[in-house]
């Protein structure tokens, strides 16, 4: 087992995941609202996406780079109209429905998985941001064959769920203190903030 790998590959995954855009947003909204696993499953969905735009930049996947590159305006599209209809959708919640649906059961946390994946694979500059820490950690080694690649992936995939995990199981700490009122305005500020990226 190649633990430099590992890690350098948990590096990379952990802080291509830190920076809190819509993603983190939608993670943090719904740990407050519906739970701590609700919101890590989120992540997973986006950790899972950042994991396969990590597999093209690691492997130079040169036919898929150049189609996202030919594409990437229809899915930056893509992407917003999705983005503008999620923020709308929680700008418009309430908070009180909600819990009522959770408490029967509706709602399940592959619909939280598979909404952020497709949230997170429509963003193509995820490649370019991968290429980039590949490229200033010094992480890709040519020498190290498919194997320390496939090693340096499942780092990235380790690295980025290590992230979601530390984020809303400390958001979840001050779930408690969320009462409807706040929930309420907290949907309102996360919605505004999702439409505005």
């Amino acid at each position: 087992m190649d633990w430099n790998g590992i890690i350098d590959g948990m590096i990379v995954g952990f802080s291509a995941s830190v920076p809190l855009g819509p993603i983190g947003v939608l993670c943090i909204q719904r740990t407050l609202q519906r739970g701590r696993l609700s919101g890590f499953v989120s992540g997973l969905g986006a950790a899972f996406s950042d994991t396969l735009y990590a597999v093209i930049a690691g492997f130079s996947l040169s036919f898929i780079v150049t189609f996202i590159e030919e594409q990437f305006f229809w899915i930056q599209i893509f992407g917003a109209v999705i983005l503008i209809l999620l923020g709308v959708h929680i700008f418009r919640s309430n908070p009180a429905k909600q819990l009522r649906r959770q408490r029967q059961g509706k709602g399940s946390y592959l619909q939280d998985f598979v909404s952020t994946f497709l949230l997170t694979i429509s963003n193509p500059l995820a490649i370019f941001l991968f290429i980039a820490f590949f490229a200033g950690f010094g992480v890709v080694d040519p020498k190290s064959g498919i194997v320390g690649q496939l090693v340096l992936i499942v780092g990235v995939f380790l690295g980025a769920t290590s992230w979601w995990l530390i984020l809303t199981s400390i958001v979840a700490l001050f779930r408690q203190k969320v009462n409807l009122r706040r929930l309420f305005w907290i949907n309102k500020i996360a919605g505004s903030a999702i439409i505005g990226w």
